[in-house]
């Protein structure tokens, strides 16, 4: 069985800690699902690079290519990894932008752990008031635990360690809430509304 994540990290410094929390949720999650007997591909979308087409997009309607891309990666997904910047106690607008112009239903029934940086644990909130709605109004499904990273835990030994032992806990959660869903169906977009246009015009028929 080979199970596909996608790994959408919104931050907008270079090195960012949205990345290596995102990176530790991977490789975690990467380890747990393998120990359940799974392969697992992995693919990132970076919203940095997007950040042009994202805007575009809300003003056009139109994606590019790049963004297109990024699309289809997320949609062919069994499970995503989505981690954020914190801002006033909410996502990044960057970040927030990209689930906009995503089509809709991309993430419905889709497993996911949420995850997000910010500079003190004052925004550690952001989880459960701001990505968890977000993610279950997508029609989501939300894994229990998601991991809120500050700057603090990257620094000393002792706080690496808490780090780690939440990232390892999420991941657990999150592996069995992917075994649980099992094969995601993907839904043909295209096709789907060809059949819905095609099932109207019979009704017209007389």
């Amino acid at each position: 069985m080979t199970v596909k994540i996608s790994i959408i990290t919104g931050g907008l410094r270079e090195p960012s800690s949205t990345r290596l929390l995102a990176d530790r949720l991977e490789a975690s999650v990467r380890t747990e699902l393998t120990a359940a007997g799974a392969a697992v591909e992995s693919s990132f979308v970076e919203l940095r690079p997007l950040g042009r087409a994202i805007i575009d997009a809300m003003l056009s309607g139109f994606p590019t290519e790049p963004l297109e891309k990024a699309y289809g990666t997320v949609a062919g997904a069994d499970g995503v990894i989505a981690v954020t910047p914190a801002f006033n106690a909410s996502f990044s607008g960057l970040f927030k932008s990209f689930f906009d112009v995503l089509p809709e239903d991309t993430l419905a029934d889709m497993p996911v752990l949420i995850g997000a940086t910010g500079g003190t644990e004052r925004h550690s909130l952001v989880l459960e008031h701001a990505l968890r709605p977000l993610f279950s109004y997508l029609h989501a499904i939300v894994s229990p635990r998601g991991v809120y990273a500050a700057t603090d835990d990257f620094g000393s030994r002792d706080s690496g360690a808490a780090l780690g032992d939440r990232v390892s806990r999420a991941a657990a959660d999150y592996t069995r809430l992917v075994q649980g869903c099992g094969p995601r169906a993907r839904r043909e977009s295209l096709t789907d509304e060809v059949a819905t246009m095609e099932q109207l015009l019979r009704r017209g028929t007389p």
